[in-house]
């Protein structure tokens, strides 16, 4: 039953989420092109509510829990296990005030309405995952731009989301470059659940009444840390033994 009832709740989500990705489109293209960097991290910002409204279609609950005062004047290394898109609207709405910016691989800056406007114009880099090469000093001038405007750098160090909740193995090289570059930075874990629910049936129908939790662990000062080797394992744990494996 509940199956069922996800196919004409899906089509009526996939309907609010294009409009959304549509309306927003040429909204970011006027305010960054008229208005400047700001009025375009603002339609930005409104975009990414309209994104986790529409997700109430779904009836989909969201829990953001973040207990730490976490200042605006720092540099931020966001760090996160990644279990489907629907982690990254939530992290961009909740974490606004820090100026969210990702590291994307490069295929998602072209052809999406809005979100790819917003990766090639909003701060993120895009990487060729298949280009080592290339994505070496992509990464440093990411982590430096961060370092200079007190931006927030989002990295889900698995490489890929995760299918069924269960994390995969960190891949450190785009850490330690971000560690490297901005070394004043707060690094802030973050752990998501339930967030690979949303595909639970796979892209049609989506999965319906989902409650996805995110939790903001203790910020760390870069700078304090002498063994950043050992710093990225215990952050990886900290994001490990926080995420429910139910089904």
């Amino acid at each position: 039953m509940r199956k069922l009832l996800a196919y004409p709740l899906t089509v009526l989500y996939a309907f609010v989420f294009l409009m959304c990705l549509l309306i927003f489109h040429p909204i970011q293209w006027i305010c960054f092109n008229v208005f400047g960097y700001q009025a375009h991290k603002k339609s930005v910002d409104t975009l990414q509510l309209c994104l986790v409204r529409c997700l109430h279609v779904l009836g989909t609950r969201f829990t953001w829990n973040n207990p730490h005062n976490i200042p605006t004047n720092k540099p931020l290394i966001i760090v996160s296990n990644h279990q489907s898109m629907y982690d990254i609207s939530p992290i961009m709405w909740f974490m606004r005030q820090h100026h969210i910016k990702f590291v994307s691989k490069k295929e998602l800056g072209k052809g999406i309405p809005s979100v790819s406007y917003n990766l090639r114009h909003g701060g993120s880099v895009l990487i060729d995952r298949k280009n080592p090469r290339q994505t070496l000093p992509l990464m440093l001038n990411f982590g430096a731009y961060i370092e200079k405007t007190n931006r927030a750098a989002v990295i889900f160090p698995e490489g890929t989301r995760s299918k069924d909740g269960h994390p995969k193995p960190f891949k450190t090289k785009g850490i330690e470059l971000l560690f490297k570059k901005a070394p004043s930075a707060l690094v802030v874990p973050i752990t998501v659940n339930n967030s690979w629910k949303m595909l639970r049936y796979g892209k049609f129908p989506m999965g319906i009444g989902n409650h996805l939790k995110f939790t903001v662990h203790q910020p760390i000062e870069l700078n304090t840390v002498e063994d950043q080797k050992e710093l990225i394992k215990n952050i990886e744990q900290t994001i490990i033994k926080a995420i429910v494996l139910d089904t």
